[in-house]
């Protein structure tokens, strides 16, 4: 369910970033670019850890990178001459919910 998730929000946000170039918001663009779909990458590199400690670290570096992107939408939401997508918000909360889930029930084990 996380990687299906993860990648679909990829998705989205690479279609909102290429509305960010289109309106020369270069930086935001390519840093919410580097952010969004570094957490499908971090989640889906947690498949093939070698161990639980290693599944961990991977899946908090995606719980970094979900922070990072909150963040990145947080700026663009608030400027006003930045165009905003408020459903990537609902989306990024849903992931990181799920993603700390997993944190918390992994080291419980």
């Amino acid at each position: 369910m996380i990687i299906s998730k993860t990648i679909d929000f990829a998705l989205e946000i690479i279609s909102f970033c290429e509305i960010l170039e289109q309106n020369r918001k270069f930086v935001i663009a390519n840093q919410l670019l580097k952010s969004g779909t570094s957490i499908g990458a971090n989640v889906h590199e947690a498949q093939n850890a070698e161990s639980r400690p290693d599944f961990i670290h991977k899946i908090k570096i995606a719980a970094k990178e979900i922070e990072e992107t909150k963040y990145w939408l947080i700026l663009c939401e608030k400027s006003p001459n930045y165009p905003y997508e408020p459903i990537l918000k609902s989306k990024i909360n849903e992931i990181g919910l799920i993603v700390y889930k997993i944190i918390s029930s992994s080291k419980s084990r």
